[in-house]
């Protein structure tokens, strides 16, 4: 090797930057027990860390993000999304967790849907309708905990549960993980897989409220969608089954647009829409860009799923809740939610944070 080529000396640094990191004492994962739910389980929480400073704290009740530590243009890093600092509080109803939605994400019409020639009736209870797996879901459960270490310069936490055939009456035996990735790209990678063994419904996702200010309302953060169409909802919040351009109406996010320019026009006085993802589903595409102007923190949402639900019922937070449609069972003209024996359910989301 000469070591007289400039060109060594590139290699041999980049060749070197694990053991760099190693000395400067770089701890990218460390565990401790968190709290414990009321049947006496232990809840633990994983800090994962990156070389350039980031931290994110995900723990196991929930699969839950209890915070983002993200930078602004000047380097200084606070929490970007919501969360509480004790257990106690998410076990007394913290309305605002960052928690792994499941089986099913959304809404289910009627809380019953028809399988294989069998009807389920599931439990009610957003008004007539199912909501996020039911009224026990699987953020409301103790997942079991794997700290993983993928590469050099990433740390990460694989969250399973294992769902009983009958669990808030959906049919089948499901294994069901997410794997939290922190990379030193400033990425969180999110990766879903689910398993089972009798025919059921999956739809996956994160329900993280995002303040890229750390504080105050989200009104003047800076969205756009890359979404020409969304699907149209009833008064109940069930899709229709039309799929509608955002041409012409306050969804139209196509263009970067603050969250509050016309938020006074809708109906309802805050987002809760399901939007139709361009390219979705097929493979890992821009979802989202969302900027906050004055601390310049950029938040983008990459994802292979078809949709993202835009959320902003909390002014302090919003959600881009990356998934399958609302309601997809009873609409065969959307992106089919039923996992069969012998496949295995795949998604990955990433929250990639910048600054400009």
């Amino acid at each position: 090797m000469n070591l007289q080529n400039p060109l060594t000396w590139i290699l041999l640094t980049i060749l070197a930057a694990p053991s760099l990191a190693a000395a400067q004492g770089l701890t990218r994962l460390e565990e401790r027990e968190f709290g414990k739910t009321r049947d006496g389980a232990t809840v633990k929480q994983f800090t994962l860390r990156n070389a350039k400073g980031m931290l994110v704290r995900v723990m196991s009740y929930g699969a839950i993000i209890n915070e983002i530590e993200a930078p602004d243009r000047t380097g200084a890093f606070t929490n970007v999304v919501l969360g509480a600092d004790t257990f106690d509080r998410y076990l007394n109803g913290f309305q605002t967790s960052a928690a792994i939605i499941g089986r099913v994400a959304n809404r289910i019409a009627g809380a019953r849907f028809t399988l294989d020639g069998v009807e389920y009736k599931l439990a009610a209870n957003d008004g007539t309708n199912t909501l996020h797996g039911g009224r026990s879901g699987f953020a409301n459960l103790v997942w079991q905990a794997q700290a993983i270490s993928p590469t050099d310069h990433a740390a990460g936490v694989r969250f399973t549960h294992f769902s009983t055939n009958g669990e808030q009456n959906f049919p089948g035996n499901l294994t069901a993980s997410i794997t939290y990735t922190l990379t030193d790209d400033n990425e969180l990678h999110l990766d879903y897989e689910a398993t089972t063994d009798k025919a059921t419904l999956v739809n996956l996702t994160c329900h993280a409220y995002f303040n890229l200010a750390g504080g105050g309302g989200v009104g003047g953060i800076e969205l756009w969608l890359a979404a020409d169409h969304y699907t149209v909802f009833d008064d109940h919040l069930i899709p229709t089954g039309e799929i509608a351009s955002v041409a012409g109406t306050p969804l139209d996010f196509t263009t970067k647009t603050t969250i509050g320019a016309r938020m006074a026009q809708i109906k309802r006085g805050f987002y809760d829409d399901n939007f139709v993802i361009d390219r979705g589903g097929k493979s890992l595409v821009l979802a989202a860009r969302a900027r906050d102007p004055q601390s310049g923190r950029v938040l983008e949402v990459r994802t292979t799923q078809p949709g993202v639900q835009f959320y902003t019922g909390n002014r302090g937070g919003f959600c881009l809740e990356t998934q399958h449609y609302p309601d997809s069972i009873h609409h065969p003209e959307f992106p089919s939610i039923v996992l069969k024996p012998g496949e295995t359910f795949k998604s990955t989301t990433v929250y990639a944070f910048s600054d400009n």
